[in-house]
């Protein structure tokens, strides 16, 4: 495998600001800070939104970060995001169907999100990986890629059980093959957890802790 280089990385990074304490400034500085890192795209709040971002892809989140939102709250959240300049929305599935083996309500809700935004956005489903079991890592992709999403993602990175792991991302990869993305999220700190989840599979990042990461990678 060829050695990542920095700007390899960069480019699958979406470097993210979802605390619940940030401030408009904050997301400034952030989007300074993408720009000097040569990211591929901000990752923010709705509430936030909108954003001024020149030569950054606006990404946002929706039913977050619970997924106890009612879908239709999900898609309203969504279309409202994208009418105000996101270009990806990463949505929150309700994690407790997965965990009970319902993927026809994982499917009705993403198929709404999807039918809200329509292809005007990205679409990304976060299952929140570390919560569930292996079959519901599957089921949970399988019902993503049927209800119309364009990645699959671990993690909210706010979930007790944990963030992202090679092992998750590598089985949601394989369930997927490559038709969508995967994106790996939540606890990812350094360049070595980056290069882990890059060789498991991942094609997406995301971090808040972006310039750490890049560091240990070589120009």
């Amino acid at each position: 495998m060829t050695p990542l280089t920095r700007a390899d990385v960069a480019a699958m990074i979406d470097h993210t600001l979802l605390a619940p304490e940030a401030t408009a400034a904050d997301v400034d500085a952030l989007i300074v800070e993408a720009r000097k890192l040569g990211v591929y795209a901000i990752c923010v709040s709705p509430s936030m939104l909108p954003v001024r971002a020149p030569g950054l892809v606006v990404a946002t989140v929706a039913g977050f970060p619970s997924g106890k939102h009612h879908s239709l709250v999900k898609g309203a959240e969504a279309r409202l995001a994208v009418d105000q300049g996101a270009a990806e929305v990463d949505m929150v599935i309700d994690v407790g169907a997965a965990l009970a083996g319902d993927f026809n309500a994982v499917l009705s809700e993403v198929i709404t999100v999807r039918e809200a935004v329509e292809d005007r956005a990205v679409l990304k489903v976060i299952i929140e990986s570390a919560a569930l079991t292996d079959a519901a890592i599957v089921g949970a992709c399988r019902a993503a890629e049927q209800g119309g999403a364009d990645f699959v993602k671990t993690s909210t990175g706010f979930h007790p059980a944990g963030g992202a792991s090679a092992h998750a991302v590598g089985l949601m990869a394989e369930t997927v093959g490559g038709r969508l993305g995967v994106k790996a999220s939540g606890g990812i700190r350094t360049a070595q957890d980056a290069a882990a989840m890059i060789e498991a599979g991942a094609t997406r990042l995301g971090l808040s802790k972006s310039a750490a990461v890049l560091d240990g990678f070589a120009d």
